[in-house]
């Protein structure tokens, strides 16, 4: 392999394989140097199947912008859960406007809730609204784009965590964590990037898609912007989970022209977003499926040449757009099954239609035309998202499920557009992506107890944080922590069970029982005071 800079001249380094056996990447021994053209000259294959590749590329003069995170929005500090037994957990509530209907298949929903009140982080929530798990962040991080995925053939949770900037994107890491609540992997972007919150997604293979946002300098002159501008980049990246190493890199500028964003450029030295790239699913014939809200465009993009093999929307798009099909400022494109695309349609912001929308997209290839299968639009609340938001199918397309971003609205319909179940989190609250899959959660630390003195007995609350499998709890009491014995036995409700005890303590403890009545683990011994 010859690696050479226009300015840094010939460069060494080393190849590192991937886990998979897939291929190697190359790794410079020093950094190239901003503005120079680099070449790439490398063999590929063995033995007579061995023939030459080169590639060329330029490197951007990387711009630094505002750190400053996006201002608190206001909300109602009524509208924060809390408990006894577990003081650290206070999420945002969650409000189920219409209950789930015959019809709805089972399972949980998947929230990263941040903005007003409640602390921010991943939450998982039965179909009720009751708590089944919360992760706080530390004070200034936000989570998104939380969900179940499958990862080396067995269900984790995955979710982005970081720092949000008001320029517009997110700066963090993506994580995964398994079943039992525990850290297995960490997710960071390559080549100097920081993983932007918009995208996380796991394949069977043990890699991941994600993006970045890069902003840099750059003449914008040209689009009657400042010569001195800074444009935001986006960079789509496959990463190789066991290895951390940069699989396939792709950045916006250099197949999407400044000239087809629909944002306007702005004043003065305030970066511009001209592109926005916000979603990534890779499909089934070696391309990848790009959502790009600020061109109102989705990018079919080959993955073996990085070139479009097709777009649809707005801008210079291959295929004609019948009735219903044409969306603005759009979210979270994904391959459905039989060829269709799932698009979620903010309309705004700036309002371009009235009302936010599900759509699901049939195109036909043969004659250059999309046209529209599905909407889905709120029957009641004339909810129009401005920004975020997600359209998720449910069991095979047995439901689909709307969340709406910004707004703190989740809504599943049926699949001709009868609402399942509708809810919202508190006021001003935002969700980016909402997701439902059934779960299966054992946590391996203990349930937790509280206990007060109470009208000349004992309150008790019991909580497990994270445990799925628990349908009642015993409550064990006596004189010491060595000499607890049951007292009585009661159903779970909700995230934490309130019980009222009569008997003497003064120290008290809690187990958890499943259905079958099999203890599942015993809290610490508290006393009450």
């Amino acid at each position: 392999m010859r690696v050479v800079g226009s300015r840094s001249g010939v460069h060494s380094g080393r190849l590192e394989e991937y886990s998979g056996g897939e291929g190697a990447s190359f790794l410079p021994t020093r950094p190239f140097v901003p503005g120079e053209r680099v070449s790439v000259h490398a063999l590929a294959g063995a033995g007579a199947a061995t023939s030459g590749v080169s590639t060329t590329f330029t490197v951007a003069h990387q711009a630094a912008v505002s750190q400053v995170p996006f201002p608190p929005e206001r909300g109602d500090p009524r509208e924060v859960q809390h408990y006894r037994s577990a003081p650290a957990i206070t999420p945002t509530t969650v409000r189920i406007t219409h209950a789930a209907a015959p019809g709805t298949p089972p399972g949980y929903l998947f929230l990263a809730p941040y903005q007003a009140v409640g602390s921010p982080g991943p939450m998982i929530v039965e179909q009720s609204g009751a708590l089944v798990w919360f992760h706080p962040l530390p004070r200034g991080w936000t989570a998104t784009d939380f969900q179940v995925q499958q990862y080396e053939g067995r269900p984790v949770l995955s979710w982005w965590q970081g720092r949000v900037i008001r320029v517009g994107f997110g700066e963090g890491e993506d994580v995964l964590y398994d079943s039992s609540y525990r850290p297995i992997a960490t997710i960071r972007a390559g080549n100097g990037y920081r993983a932007d919150l918009h995208e996380i997604r796991i394949t069977p293979q043990g890699t991941a898609w994600i993006d970045a946002f890069d902003p840099i300098h750059m003449s914008l002159a040209g689009v009657h912007g400042s010569r001195a501008g800074i444009l935001t980049d986006s960079v789509i990246q496959e990463i190789d989970i066991r290895t951390g190493l940069v699989m396939w890199e792709w950045h916006a500028l250099g197949h999407i022209a400044p000239r087809e964003s629909l944002n306007p450029v702005p004043r003065g030295s305030y970066p511009w977003d001209y592109v926005h790239v916000n979603s990534i699913d890779p499909g089934p014939s070696g391309d990848v499926l790009l959502s790009a809200r600020n061109t109102w465009t989705l990018y079919d993009v080959s993955i073996h040449t990085g070139a479009f093999r097709w777009r649809l929307g707005s801008v210079r798009s291959s295929f004609h757009l019948a009735r219903g099909v044409r969306f603005h400022w759009q979210h979270d494109a994904e391959w459905q099954p039989g060829g269709l695309i799932s698009v979620f349609d903010n309309g705004a912001i700036p309002a371009e239609e009235r009302q936010t929308r599900g759509l699901l997209i049939r195109p036909d290839y043969r004659r250059h035309e999309a046209t529209l299968v599905g909407a889905f639009v709120h029957p009641g609340a004339r909810l129009l998202a401005g920004a975020q938001g997600n359209v998720f199918n449910v069991a095979g397309g047995r439901a689909w499920l709307l969340g709406y971003g910004e707004l703190p609205n989740f809504t599943m319909y049926n699949p001709s557009g009868h609402v399942l179940l509708d809810g919202t989190l508190g006021r001003n609250v935002q969700d980016f992506r909402t997701y439902f899959a059934p779960w299966s959660g054992r946590p391996q630390t203990p349930p937790a107890v509280a206990a007060q003195a109470h009208g000349g007995g004992i309150a008790v609350q019991a909580s497990w944080n994270g445990a799925t499998e628990v349908a009642s709890w015993q409550v064990l009491a006596g004189p010491s922590p060595g000499a607890l014995a049951p007292v009585l036995t009661v159903r779970k409700h909700g995230f934490e069970t309130s019980i009222q005890m009569s008997a003497a303590g003064p120290y008290v403890a809690v187990t958890a029982l499943d259905a079958s009545g099999k203890a599942l683990g015993t809290s610490a011994p508290v006393r009450a005071p």
